[in-house]
């Protein structure tokens, strides 16, 4: 790709956005432009961990995990926090996830959700 962020800048935001957005809504489809289409019956925000950038990407650090989940469904998406509740969206993107059942626990394991941006080369 010929255009895209410097390594650098690209960092320096996920950094910003992991600190920023960092409680993470589950999502049965497209989240929206506002965070607020397709949720879950699920509706508890877990706060993730993030590691530092490199290389344009993040990870999460640590499990996020929701224990006797809500509702029987299929988790795709997930959106992005400043807050457990309310709060402002930064963004989404997806999740690969088996179906859960009620009452179900649902783990993204640490190292699973990741933030990428396009780097220039």
């Amino acid at each position: 790709m010929s255009v895209g962020f410097s390594t650098a800048a690209a960092n320096t935001h996920l950094d910003n956005q992991g600190s920023a957005y960092s409680w993470i809504k589950l999502h049965v489809g497209d989240p929206g432009a506002a965070g607020t289409a397709n949720a879950a019956a699920e509706t508890t925000r877990k706060q993730a961990t993030w590691g530092s950038a490199s290389g344009a990407a993040k990870t999460t650090s640590a499990d996020l995990v929701w224990t006797n989940v809500a509702g029987t469904e299929d988790y795709t998406h997930f959106s992005m926090w400043t807050a457990s509740t309310a709060g402002s969206f930064g963004g989404s993107g997806t999740v690969t996830a088996n179906a859960v059942v009620s009452a179900d626990t649902f783990t993204i394991p640490a190292g699973e959700l990741d933030l990428t941006l396009p780097v220039a080369a």
